[in-house]
């Protein structure tokens, strides 16, 4: 794997407005936004109640402000002064706790917890310390909905080419048995299909060198990632029709960790 220090492709976490210029187009070019809500709502319907929303890692709002109005109470915990200023734009309403989840004081029993597109910065022998954490806040018979990018994804499988790191939730799911009892009920995995597309290649590589800036690990140089997205998302082979331009899938895996309720201190499965 190439890596020159010339290039900041993979490097954007160090320079604020070149991430949120990155993931701006990103959201411009893919479908994920849409999708996402839909299986969302599908999720929130679902629900037994809809008191309380965690948005844990909530960022600047854009999700948060598509469920807070099903429920009574919002609160995000969000680490970032930038994203927190943003997210208080987006959702007024919501209650913003200022620290990492692995800090995070919450006085809230939520119905719906999210944890979207989190772990990928917390180490992975912490992930399930991490998610034992956030079951603290959810209530009885409530869901947590972890999500993640499929790591078989044409997105992850760059990541993978370049840094080596595979963010797997099935892997996950499996570690989960082994938490106290009680705070898990059950699991379950969805997919939610998704992709990007740009007829540009500037933007195609500015959006790939977005995914690749996983913390802790040096910058791919430009010249890499461009060979990579000519070969391996040009014209359809990342996912597309084959109508020209730049096509990536990064479908996301959506792990639904349902809290137990206790009966005569013995916990039972939540009913699906």
């Amino acid at each position: 794997m190439e890596r020159q220090e010339a290039v900041e492709v993979g490097n954007l976490r160090t320079d604020e407005d070149a991430y949120r210029e990155a993931f701006g187009r990103f959201l411009a070019g893919t479908d994920e936004p849409v999708r996402t809500q839909a299986y969302l709502r599908g999720i929130v319907e679902r629900l037994p109640a809809r008191r309380v929303l965690v948005d844990v890692g909530a960022g600047d709002g854009t999700t948060t402000r598509h469920l807070a109005p099903c429920f009574g109470r919002t609160v995000c915990v969000e680490p970032s002064e930038s994203m927190r200023r943003a997210l208080t734009r987006a959702v007024p309403q919501a209650e913003v706790v200022a620290a990492p989840v692995g800090e995070a004081r919450v006085d809230a029993r939520a119905d719906l917890a999210l944890l979207s597109h989190v772990l990928y910065y917390v180490p992975r022998d912490q992930w399930a310390a991490a998610v034992a954490r956030v079951m603290e806040w959810v209530a009885p018979g409530g869901v947590l909905l972890i999500l993640l990018q499929d790591p078989d994804s044409a997105c992850m499988r760059m990541v993978r080419h370049f840094t080596g790191h595979r963010f797997d939730l099935r892997e996950l799911a499996d570690e989960l048995t082994a938490l106290p009892a009680g705070l898990v009920g059950g699991t379950g995995l969805d997919v939610v299909p998704a992709c990007y597309r740009s007829r540009d290649l500037d933007e195609a590589v500015m959006v790939a060198g977005f995914h690749l800036s996983v913390p802790g690990e040096p910058p791919v140089s430009r010249e890499a990632v461009e060979a990579y997205v000519r070969r391996h998302f040009s014209d359809g082979a990342g996912g597309g029709d084959g109508d020209g331009g730049y096509a990536m899938r990064h479908d996301q895996h959506a792990l639904r960790v349902e809290r137990g309720r206790w009966y005569g201190g013995v916990s039972q499965p939540v009913g699906r």
